[in-house]
């Protein structure tokens, strides 16, 4: 775990410097580096799990992650919303990354997206049996519905120009 850390760690220090755009990235840097650190932190907090585990504490882990998951999904909303258009970071579809409208659109919806699914993924904590669908089904739900909203949304564009 620590290696993968570090490695994330160095991808995402050198993502700013080898994206085309950048500059763009620069726009929303703080929001960017907030998650980079959240993302350090959750995997911080899975190696200690997994450190517990092995020492024979015995605990539901999947318990234990959807407070973390419901966390990262609402700030990846957060970030998702101030992201500015480019090749790397946030909701990367043809069609955002072809329209800087489609891209705003894109992600203005997904961010909010994002974050009632970091809603429903906490309120897993209260389901125990059903808790990794709390952090599955939507995420997959945001994941596919903003994809197709893109597409959809780029069609809007395009059919007005012509």
């Amino acid at each position: 775990m620590p290696a993968i850390s570090t490695f994330l760690l160095l991808l995402f220090i050198l993502i700013p410097k080898i994206d085309p755009l950048g500059e763009n990235i620069a726009k929303f840097r703080r929001y960017f580096d907030t998650f980079v650190l959240l993302i350090i932190i959750f995997l911080f907090y899975l190696y200690l799990l997994t450190i517990f585990w092995n020492l024979n504490f015995r605990f539901n882990l999947i318990q234990l992650l959807v407070p973390a998951l419901g966390i990262l999904f609402f700030y990846t909303g957060i970030l998702v919303e101030n992201a500015k258009r480019n090749w790397f970071i946030g909701i990367r579809t043809p069609w955002t990354l072809s329209s800087d409208q489609v891209w705003k659109k894109t992600h203005q919806l997904g961010g909010k997206l994002f974050k009632a699914a970091g809603v429903i993924a906490f309120l897993g904590v209260f389901f125990q049996n059903f808790a990794i669908y709390f952090v599955l089904v939507p995420a997959v739900g945001v994941s596919l519905y903003t994809t197709v909203f893109s597409h959809f949304e780029y069609q809007k564009e395009t059919r007005g120009k012509n």
